[in-house]
């Protein structure tokens, strides 16, 4: 039977300093992890597990052997990978803290904003207001994904966004272009767009991925358990963490096979995408183990309807909290880019949780003593 192994951040930590230094900074990010385990995986069961400090979890890796060790190293060193910076035209998205990517939807019917930004001048009003907020991207959307939405063809999504992409240009914003279709991708891009955020992995449409190969463009692999229409069809998982692993693992792979450079990808495990509250709620307590895929990060739970299963069904206007919970999460996990509806409260949220953690990275022990 066929062997898979994870290494699993486990213990999150405010620092190096915090432990004299036996510890992990993820992925270039503000977190940092003091002990792993190491997990081996036999015909979807685990076959063992390994818990410990860097120096235990680097013996058991000495003991393995073949396409396991390889594998298993290689892992090991993406968790400590240094991601570059993301450069959308004129702009430079760096990757040493959280960033914020504002969402804008030109749809009539995304689940909560539908039908309030698809006039020109609401979508501008509001574009402007996320970038004077600290939005680093705008992320345009002009279909909605929503379980149960009726399919946008592909002439009419493009006349949604491309005005959207002009004058978020115009505004100077780093733009990114949710879309699964190639055709929309290309419009998108010659009207100012800088990166893709395509929900279907770039399977949908099979000429997404040279787009994004020809043009050079970054781009987003989400996980979704559906490749046609229904992004949410599935027939549900034996295990959520390892499956949506394993998942954004391949597509990494079959996209940088296809050209995509792989400085170029980041990835996003679908929370809400033909996923249960237990399998959301397990993604997000597992979150760290996904920087050993060895690209950055990127979150999208923003208003999500686990919100309200969590909080006596609030509605998608009333779920601001919970997200501002869940982007925090997010933060101590090390995710790079937080997709969000409410730019100026994420962006609050952000800046005290950064200067908490820069407060937390300073070494008291240099310090004279009272």
């Amino acid at each position: 039977m066929s062997e898979s192994v994870y290494l699993h951040p486990l213990t999150l930590i405010s620092g190096p300093q915090a432990v004299e230094g036996a510890a992990v900074r993820l992925a270039g990010s503000m977190a940092y992890a003091r002990e792993f385990a190491l997990v081996v995986r036999e015909g979807g069961a685990v076959a063992a597990r390994i818990v410990g400090t860097p120096a235990v979890i680097e013996g058991a890796l000495a003991r393995l052997s073949g396409d396991l060790a390889e594998d298993a190293a290689a892992q090991w060193a993406n968790l400590a990978k240094v991601h570059p910076p993301l450069q959308l035209g004129s702009r430079m998205i760096r990757m040493d803290q959280p960033q914020i990517m504002g969402i804008l939807n030109v749809t009539p019917d995304s689940f909560s904003d539908g039908g309030q930004h698809d006039q020109a001048e609401a979508g501008r009003a509001h574009a402007a207001a996320m970038l004077e907020a600290g939005a680093a991207i705008i992320d345009i959307g002009g279909e909605s994904t929503r379980p149960g939405a009726a399919a946008t063809f592909e002439d009419e999504e493009i006349r949604r966004v491309v005005p959207a992409v002009e004058y978020c240009a115009a505004m100077g914003a780093a733009i990114s272009l949710d879309t699964r279709r190639a055709g929309v991708l290309a419009a998108g891009l010659a009207a100012g767009a800088h990166m893709a955020n395509d929900v279907s992995a770039l399977r949908y449409d099979p000429r997404s991925v040279e787009v994004v190969a020809a043009q050079g463009c970054p781009v987003v692999l989400m996980h979704a358990p559906g490749a046609g229409e229904d992004l949410h069809k599935g027939e549900g998982y034996a295990d959520v963490v390892s499956e949506v692993f394993d998942f954004l693992k391949a597509a990494r792979a079959r996209v940088i096979a296809a050209g995509v450079a792989e400085e170029r990808i980041i990835l996003d495990p679908g929370i809400g995408f033909g996923k249960s509250l237990a399998d959301n709620l397990a993604l997000l307590g597992a979150l760290p183990l996904f920087h050993a895929l060895g690209s950055p990060l990127l979150l999208g739970v923003s208003r999500k309807r686990m919100i309200g299963a969590l909080s006596a069904e609030e509605g998608s206007d009333r779920r601001l909290a919970g997200s501002i919970a869940l982007a925090v999460k997010a933060m101590e996990a090390g995710v790079h880019l937080l997709r969000v509806h409410d730019v100026a409260e994420t962006v609050q949220a952000r800046n005290v949780w950064r200067g908490w953690r820069d407060a937390a990275l300073t070494d008291f022990s240099a310090l004279p003593p009272l």
